[in-house]
């Protein structure tokens, strides 16, 4: 791991700030998502919180996560979701990311009323907002990973 790489709890801000302001902000800008898609997913947030796990030194997490924070700026879920990196053997120093069995990252965890429905882990099967509307609108979805 790196000595520049972030570990545990994460914020935004700490993303847009170098030296990670080089790939998150660019792919932050770069992301349109699906305006059609956004309006859907505006009226199913009510009770939603979501945990990111993710590494700052993981290309996938550097591609995912700019973008699903665009997402997220055009909903009102930026207050209602956290941030933790992980090192490279998806360990967080509280023990979280084996609580909640991270294997790849990022992986987007999704709680209604605290408790989890589902989650995106590594990359969506479609856009990210399209699996988001899955998961929120609660109709099956599995990710990447699950059988």
């Amino acid at each position: 791991m790196l000595g520049q790489d972030l570990l545990g709890p994460v914020t935004v801000d700490q993303l847009k700030k170098a030296p990670f302001d080089t790939w998150f902000i660019p792919e932050y800008e770069n992301y349109t998502p699906f305006s059609k898609t956004i309006d859907q997913l505006s009226k199913k947030q009510k009770g939603v919180e979501v945990v990111v796990f993710m590494g700052t030194w993981c290309s996938d997490s550097r591609m995912q996560v700019p973008a699903f924070f665009r997402i997220l700026d055009m909903l009102d879920l930026m207050g209602k979701t956290s941030i933790i990196a992980v090192d490279e053997d998806k360990q967080t120093p509280s023990g979280s990311a084996t609580a909640n069995n991270i294997t790849h990252v990022p992986t987007f965890i999704f709680y209604k009323n605290g408790k989890e429905i589902n989650r995106i882990v590594e990359s969506p099967i479609e856009f990210l907002e399209d699996d988001m509307l899955a998961i929120l609108s609660e109709v099956e979805y599995k990710h990447t990973y699950e059988n």
